[in-house]
C-alpha cells in the first residue's frame, strides 16, 4: 500500500470545512482558468492566423509561377508569356499542387451613372475553379464564358457597388488604361456578381473576368497569359513546394509564394506568435506562483500533522511525497476541468459564434477557432512539467519542521 499517496488523497478529497480545503479549491481554480486561457489563446489566434492566410491564398494561389520581369509590386499588370508546356510539366508531376491556373490583370476605370471607380480586372479561363472563392461570393454568380470572343460580365466588390451604387444585373462602363499613353478603350459589361474578402486592401481594388478580354485589349494572341496561379493541397506545404519547383522552371520563368508578395499581411500575422509567447509565459508564471503559494500554505497548515508523523518516525522523502501528491492531484484536477471549460468554448464558437469581430479592423467578422492536437499536449505536458518541478520547492520545508515545535503548533 502506497501510504504517501493514501494520506495525501485523504487530505484532498477531505470534506469538512477546513482553511485547507478553501486553499485547494483555490488551487484548482486558477489552475483550471490558466489552461483553458492557455488552450484558448492557441485556438483562437491560431484560427486568426488561418482564416486570413486561407482569404490570401484562395484568391491569389499559394504560389504564382510568372515570366521574369523587374516588376514586384503585388498588385499590377504582368508582362505578358507564352502558355509554357515545360512549366505545366513540372508543376504537374508535384504531387503536392493540386490546381494550376492561368490569370492576367489590367488596370481599368469602372464608371456608372453615380460614381467612378479605379480597379485591377483579374482575368481567369472558362476551367477557372471557382471553388476557392466560394465563401466570398455574396450576390449573383461568377462570370459565364462563351465558347468564342469573351465574357462581358463582370464580379465586382461589394464596396466597388455601394460607391458606383449599382446592383447585380447592372451596366457598367469600364475604361482599360492602355500603356504608352494611348487613349483608354471603353467595354459596356454586366454586373453579375458580388464578392467580399473582409480585406480592404483587395475589396477596394479588384474585379473578376474574362481573361480573353485582357488578351484582346493588350493585343495578345490567344496563347500569352500574365502567369499561372499554382494552388497547393495544403497551403501550409506551398515553402516546400515552392522550393522543389523552382529550381526546375525554364531559364526565363520564376516562381514566388504568396506570402512572398503580400508581405505586410503575413508579417503581420507573424507577430501574432509573439503575442501567443509572451501570454503563454504570463499564464504559466502566474499558475506556478498560485501553485506554489497554495502549497506552502497547505504544508503551514499541516504543520502539526507532519510533526506527529515525524514523531511517528516517518522519513523526509515519505513525507514530501504526501505533499508531491497532493500537489499532482490539484494539477490534474485543473487539467481535467480547464481542458473541458477550455474544449467547450471553442466548440460553442464553432458552433454559434458568439463572439464577434470588426471586420474592417480584423478581416473577419467572427473569432475563429482552430486547435491543433500539438498545441493540446503542449499545454497540458508542458503545464504538468512545470507545475511537477515546481512542487518541489514547498517540500523543502517539511525538512525543517521539528516534531516537538511542530505538535504544539496552532
Amino acid at each position: 500500500m502506497n501510504v504517501a499517496a493514501f494520506i495525501a488523497k485523504r487530505i484532498a478529497f477531505n470534506r469538512q470545512r477546513t482553511f485547507s480545503r478553501f486553499i485547494l479549491r483555490l488551487a484548482v481554480s486558477a489552475t483550471i482558468i490558466s489552461v483553458a486561457a492557455m488552450i484558448l489563446t492557441l485556438a483562437f489566434t491560431r484560427g486568426f492566423q488561418d482564416a486570413i492566410s486561407r482569404k490570401v491564398f484562395d484568391l491569389w494561389g499559394d504560389i504564382r509561377v510568372q515570366a521574369v520581369s523587374g516588376n514586384d509590386a503585388p498588385l499590377a499588370e504582368e508582362l505578358p508569356a507564352e502558355r509554357n508546356d515545360t512549366v505545366l510539366r513540372v508543376l504537374h508531376a508535384n504531387l503536392a499542387i493540386a490546381t494550376v491556373q492561368a490569370f492576367a490583370t489590367k488596370n481599368a476605370v469602372i464608371r456608372s451613372s453615380e460614381g467612378v471607380e479605379a480597379v485591377l480586372l483579374k482575368g481567369v479561363e472558362k476551367s477557372y475553379d471557382f471553388n476557392n472563392l466560394a465563401g466570398f461570393l455574396k450576390a449573383g454568380r461568377w462570370p459565364s464564358f462563351p465558347d468564342s470572343g469573351y465574357s462581358s460580365e463582370v464580379v465586382i466588390s461589394t464596396y466597388t457597388a455601394a460607391q458606383l451604387k449599382v446592383g447585380v444585373g447592372k451596366k457598367v462602363l469600364i475604361y482599360f488604361i492602355q500603356s504608352g499613353g494611348n487613349e483608354p478603350r471603353v467595354r459596356p459589361m454586366t454586373v453579375c456578381g458580388l464578392f467580399k474578402t473582409g480585406i480592404d486592401v483587395y475589396d477596394k481594388a479588384i474585379a473578376i473576368g474574362d481573361l480573353r478580354l485582357i488578351q484582346r485589349l493588350n493585343g495578345w494572341s490567344p496563347n500569352q497569359i500574365g502567369g499561372y496561379e499554382v494552388f497547393t493541397r495544403d497551403y501550409r506545404d506551398a515553402p516546400q513546394v515552392y522550393a522543389q519547383v523552382d529550381p526546375l522552371l525554364p531559364r526565363m520563368w520564376t516562381s514566388r509564394p504568396t506570402t512572398s508578395i503580400y508581405p505586410n499581411i503575413f508579417d503581420w500575422l507573424n507577430l501574432q506568435n509573439i503575442t501567443i509567447a509572451i501570454a503563454l509565459v504570463i499564464m504559466i508564471v502566474v499558475a506556478t506562483l498560485n501553485l506554489v503559494t497554495c502549497l506552502i500554505i497547505l504544508v503551514l497548515d499541516r504543520t502539526r500533522m507532519i510533526g506527529v508523523l515525524k514523531a511517528f518516525g516517518t522519513p523526509n522523502p515519505m513525507i514530501q511525497r504526501i505533499f508531491l501528491y497532493h500537489g499532482a492531484l490539484i494539477t490534474l484536477f485543473g487539467l481535467l476541468l480547464g481542458n473541458a471549460f477550455g474544449l467547450l468554448i471553442c466548440w460553442a464558437q464553432n458552433r454559434f459564434g458568439f463572439i464577434t469581430l470588426p471586420e474592417d479592423a480584423y478581416y473577419i467578422s467572427k473569432a475563429v477557432v482552430k486547435l491543433e492536437w500539438w498545441h493540446f499536449l503542449l499545454v497540458n505536458a508542458g503545464t504538468f512539467l512545470v507545475c511537477f518541478l515546481v512542487l518541489m520547492i514547498p517540500t523543502i520545508i517539511v525538512r525543517k519542521v521539528q516534531p516537538v515545535r511542530a505538535i504544539q503548533f496552532r
